[in-house]
């Protein structure tokens, strides 16, 4: 199995808005650990950035501060031009 892709950078990224999301909200972190059923440490894990947070966590943080997830990207990101495609690089464009 090959090695799990892991981006700090975004990760922080996301966890920032986090955190300006539940300071504008007045949401602390016990509040989550209410409204998402995980535990104290999980959601730890999720705010801090340890953890490479799965889509469902992510949908159950944003239900928790009532926000649409499309809030917790809403932040500077670079598309980077990747090669060709396979179709492409056939010449079957």
């Amino acid at each position: 199995m090959g090695k799990q892709y892991r981006n700090q950078e975004f990760i922080d990224k996301i966890n920032k808005r986090i955190a300006e999301i539940r300071e504008q909200k007045g949401i602390v972190q016990e509040d989550i650990v209410d409204r998402t059923g995980f535990t104290q440490k999980q959601v730890w894990s999720i705010l801090t950035g340890v953890n490479n947070t799965s889509v469902s966590a992510i949908e159950a943080i944003s239900k928790a501060l009532e926000i649409h997830p499309k809030e917790l990207f809403d932040f500077e990101f670079e598309i980077v031009k990747q090669t060709p495609t396979r179709k492409e690089r056939k010449g079957k464009k």
